[in-house]
């Protein structure tokens, strides 16, 4: 399994920015996919994600309303959309793919991106 995001840059606040995430070596129905996001000094929380068993779309607290996960699954792609940015959404945003239906637990993961650096200006 690879896992490549991108997509991350320096933007103000109150503006927007789409990650992707590309995957290889699995099957988008047999996984659960999510994003997480780690920033400066704080531990890896949970953004988004599906599970492979029900095929519902579960958000972070923090982000209900402002970003939107959907894939395409032609060409094996997570995008993350994320709108009305915030200088606390500042962090390094990772793709991650794992077998367990614990969506929010990191540990579960087995496969992870390298991440790409979002930062938000005030």
């Amino acid at each position: 399994v690879q896992l490549v995001e991108s997509g991350g840059g320096l933007v103000q606040a109150g503006g927007s920015l789409r990650l992707s995430c590309a995957a290889s070596g699995l099957s988008f129905s047999s996984y659960t996919m999510a994003w997480f996001r780690q920033g400066p000094g704080k531990e890896r929380e949970f953004v988004t994600g599906v599970n492979w068993a029900d095929g519902i779309t579960y958000y972070g607290d923090p982000v209900k309303g402002r970003f939107t996960f959907s894939r395409d699954n032609a060409k094996n792609t997570l995008y993350l959309q994320m709108n009305n940015l915030r200088p606390e959404d500042t962090a390094v945003y990772y793709c991650a793919a794992g077998r367990s239906l614990r969506i929010e637990v990191s540990s579960d993961y087995e496969d992870w991106g390298r991440g790409t650096q979002v930062t938000v200006s005030s």
